[in-house]
């Protein structure tokens, strides 16, 4: 976890008369904010702080932290910071405000693709995309003789040869930390065989030859993880890569840019970045977005505050610092090396992480289900079958089916 504590700053700042270099204007609205802790929020987050009163946290667990925080009157943050998955509990409980004013004042310079949108109106605001694709050591692979996987069987034999030839820890990194990241591991793999979760009536489908499949694949996987694994999520595997115990996993395109950083890494320039893996049915990997929302039980001083902070640290300006941190929506954007894998994996028919009020219970039940099987504890089919009754459970009482 990792926090930035900028409230006493920005008091320097106000106490100067000036506002911080780099920032348009002297930020004087004390502003929270809560996301995720990759590089692409970390940059963003330093560029609002340069305006001065902002306190943001940066925590890997913010998505079960934030329908809490932000269901509070006063809501405990100001601007959420959300993709896919982690808006749609935020916005059916009606926690977050609609920003079309705020976009007239503040927006003017947003694209049309940053702008999210449900039933006409605005509620989030986009700044990049995401996508879970291959990233594999060049020189381990060239050492070997090994063509870049492209589909999982082909990721599978190159596992093994690196195993065998015993060049680092672990082939393989994943990100199988029991709860979110191994339900997204599931959700990448199912529709790599060509899996849909739900019916036209939100009845779950995944305990079907897809869904063992899926589980079949995953467990394969583990024998060249960590034995840790579920213990294992983004960040322990970008360190992984980073400190040079593995050769290969699919991982968010959000951790490219760090296996370059020469601060931390020990591996920079050995690190190329490439589409993901293709299943029987199509790319294993969905497509992401991530960005800002802004609370709904604020003041209306906040509120404008709030957004006015989350425009400057989505400029023009803070992407040319960071260009290769993500794959940005925002004007200034130039796609580089870390943009190929996720570039590649959208070119390939990546189908976008449904952003359904049944996706959310789905995903919850798999993160804590999924595990049963790769420890041996259930069968493929016994998993699945327990998994979709915890989701009937979740969804009748959502009223999601009757």
């Amino acid at each position: 976890m990792r926090f930035f504590k900028l409230l006493a700053v920005g008091a320097v700042a106000l106490n100067s008369g000036g506002a911080f270099a780099g920032c348009a204007y002297e930020n004087d609205v004390p502003i929270k904010s809560l996301s995720a802790g990759f590089e692409a929020w970390k940059a963003v987050t330093e560029a609002m702080a340069e305006c001065g009163n902002l306190e943001a946290e940066l925590d890997q667990e913010f998505r079960t932290k934030q329908p809490a925080a932000f269901a509070a009157d006063p809501s405990l943050y100001h601007i959420g910071g959300v993709s896919n998955g982690t808006f749609t509990p935020l916005f059916d409980a009606k926690t977050i405000r609609p920003l079309d004013d705020l976009v007239a004042k503040y927006g003017q310079q947003l694209k049309p693709n940053q702008l999210i949108r449900v039933d006409g109106q605005t509620w989030a605001i986009a700044m990049m995309v995401n996508a879970q694709h291959l990233m594999y050591r060049n020189d381990i692979f060239a050492d070997l003789g090994i063509t870049p996987p492209t589909t999982y069987e082909e990721f599978l034999a190159a596992a093994e040869t690196i195993q065998n030839a015993g060049v680092v820890d672990y082939p393989v990194g994943g990100t199988y930390k029991t709860g979110w990241n191994l339900a997204q591991e599931f959700v990448n793999n199912f529709f790599g065989h060509g899996g849909d979760f739900f019916d036209d009536n939100n009845m779950p489908t995944i305990n079907n030859e897809a869904g063992i499949a899926t589980l079949e694949l995953m467990k394969a996987l583990t024998d060249y993880m960590d034995p840790e694994y579920l213990t294992s999520d983004s960040t322990y595997v970008q360190q992984q890569f980073q400190q040079g115990k593995i050769a290969m996993s699919n991982l968010w395109a959000s951790r490219a840019a760090a296996m370059d950083d020469p601060n931390e890494s020990t591996v920079v320039g050995k690190v190329t970045m490439a589409g993901a893996p293709q299943g029987p049915g199509g790319t294993a990997s969905t497509l992401w977005w991530d960005g800002i929302v802004i609370a709904a039980n604020i003041s209306d001083d906040a509120t404008d505050a709030a957004f006015r902070l989350a425009m400057e640290g989505m400029d023009t300006d803070m992407v040319t610092a960071n260009n290769d941190a993500a794959v940005w929506l925002i004007d200034g954007y130039v796609a580089g090396p870390a943009a190929a894998g996720a570039a590649a994996t959208a070119a390939s028919g990546a189908r976008p992480y449904p952003s359904l009020a049944a996706m959310g219970l789905m995903h919850t039940a798999l993160g804590s289900g999924v595990s049963d099987y790769l420890t041996g504890a259930k069968d493929a089919t016994t998993t699945l079958a327990d998994i979709e009754a915890e989701y009937l459970t979740a969804a009748r009482d959502a009223g999601l089916i009757n």
